[in-house]
């Protein structure tokens, strides 16, 4: 099995995220780029969101809330199609976020059998063939149910899809190259972020979400950064488009994008897994892979 990028072949890149605007909140001026340079992207999304808040005060009406699954669908679509990308929903349960002592909702993707949870990512892996698979690390990147599932399932379908013994009559076996893990958020960034905003003379909205860091709370180690500052107008296009799970006039967007661009014009990963030698530190997801 040929691991690596032969002459004239599209690179393939398989991004595997929870819910609909996880895809555009994580990594998406990296899926633009990609996109944008002639890489074939697809984007897994293991859930509907259906369990989601409506976060935009704009859109926190009852017949929002009542069509939310479809509403959501429908942000997606317009969100590939500013990205540039493919995306194929895997057909499981938003599991919600249970509060203290609740217990999740029976049905729901996070209490899935791993093996059943895996089977359609294993399947997707063997139709689509990527040859770079890009998910969450352990943490799930915050401790949402369905972002360390997806992790999981992730990582299982990563190895099992090259095994002709495991998950019979999902598609022929294939063996991705290279498994990535997220490292969108980190308190180097917000940090970055807010010095730069300060040292311009602005008021920073990082800073009280630096005054609530976790005490103790580790940075992902990274070995990749890519740059894409150009992609952040995308990206910023792309979330906005999941209209209900975004304050235009809060949180994210509150940052100067110019601000960004300066100080942080990348987005990063950490090299989890890859079958080819890989010299570190990279700025291209397929390193290593290209002829």
């Amino acid at each position: 099995m040929n691991l690596r990028i032969t002459r004239g072949e599209r690179p393939r890149l398989l991004s595997v995220h929870a819910h609909p605007d996880d895809e555009s909140s994580k990594g998406a001026a990296t899926l633009a780029k990609y996109a944008a340079e002639g890489a074939d992207v697809l984007v897994a999304t293991c859930t509907g969101g259906e369990r989601g808040s409506v976060l935009n005060p704009a859109l926190d009406r009852p017949e929002v809330r009542a069509d939310l699954p479809a509403v959501r669908r429908r942000e997606m679509e317009a969100a590939r199609r500013i990205l540039g990308v493919r995306q194929r929903f895997l057909g499981f349960t938003d599991s919600g976020l249970p509060g203290d002592g609740e217990d999740l909702p029976a049905g729901c993707f996070a209490l899935e059998p791993l093996a059943d949870a895996a089977r359609p990512l294993v399947a997707l892996v063997r139709e689509f063939r990527p040859h770079v698979v890009v998910t969450y690390d352990e943490t799930g990147g915050y401790p949402h149910p369905d972002h360390i599932k997806t992790h999981q399932v992730a990582a299982e379908a990563f190895d099992a899809a090259a095994d002709p013994a495991r998950y019979p009559g999902t598609g022929e076996p294939w063996r991705p190259a290279k498994l990535y893990y997220q490292g969108a958020f980190s308190r180097n960034w917000f940090q970055a972020l807010h010095d730069g905003i300060l040292a311009r003379g602005m008021e920073s909205p990082m800073g009280p979400v630096l005054a609530e860091w976790p005490e103790g709370a580790a940075n992902l180690d990274i070995t990749t950064r890519v740059p894409c500052a150009e992609y952040f107008a995308v990206r910023d296009a792309a979330l906005l488009a999941h209209a209900t799970q975004v304050d235009p006039d809060a949180g994210f967007m509150l940052h100067p994008r110019d601000v960004e661009r300066e100080v942080w014009p990348t987005e990063d990963y950490r090299l989890a897994r890859a079958h080819v030698e890989a010299p570190l530190p990279e700025d291209d997801l397929f390193a290593g892979l290209r002829p």
